[in-house]
């Protein structure tokens, strides 16, 4: 139970779906509540697989290129705190990979489930390294099945705060989305930070 809480506080606080409320709302204006529910869908789903091919695959990516686990730590504890950052300056929709360009054009689509919600905004670096982190941590057969039904509440979470987007964004307004985010942000600096030393810890008790 530990591990379940721990993996998927760990993957919420990094993706950060409330973040993703502004630009939700901005790209499902002009739709119906049912399309939007569609989307939220899935938005979610892509996330999950997405989450879960990182998951299975990274570790061979990994070894293909050459890269070891503390490296992927410590390049991933930097994306995480830079992440955490932009969060506590209310910068974070500029870090998100969605410039005018991408969101213009999404505007002109019909589907923006895959691109640009899923991914880059919500299924972004910091959570693909954090969850190859995570399957070369533990092991066991066991927590990995624990791992994938913290990915899979993560989805969920996800499927819920977009559905419920609109909503949230009237009751919350502007200003308590950029708190709660900004609340978020301090832990995701925790998470990072902690990813690095770790990583730089190990390293030096090889050297």
């Amino acid at each position: 139970m530990e591990l379940f809480i721990y993996v998927f506080a760990a993957l919420f606080s990094v993706i950060n779906p409330l973040g993703a409320i502004p630009i939700f709302v901005g790209l499902t204006q002009d739709d119906s509540k049912q399309e939007r529910s569609r989307i939220s869908l899935w938005t979610a789903v892509n996330v999950f697989i997405i989450l879960m091919i990182s998951y299975f695959a990274g570790k061979y990516v990994l070894a293909f290129f050459g890269i070891s686990i503390d490296s992927l730590r410590i390049a991933g504890g930097i994306i995480i705190v830079s992440s955490g950052f932009s969060l506590l300056t209310g910068n974070f929709s500029k870090k998100k990979g969605v410039n005018k360009k991408v969101q213009n054009d999404a505007m002109h689509r019909n589907d923006i489930a895959l691109t640009p919600l899923a991914m880059p905004m919500l299924a972004g670096p910091g959570s693909i390294s954090l969850l190859i982190a995570f399957y070369q941590e533990h092991s066991e057969i066991s927590q990995k099945v624990i791992c994938c039904l913290a990915v899979l509440l993560v989805a969920f979470s996800i499927f819920l705060i977009l559905k419920s987007a609109h909503y949230l964004s009237r009751i919350l307004g502007a200003s308590g989305i950029v708190a709660i985010s900004r609340i978020i942000g301090f832990i995701v600096i925790a998470i990072g930070i902690q990813y690095i030393t770790s990583a730089a810890i190990n390293i030096f008790k090889v050297l």
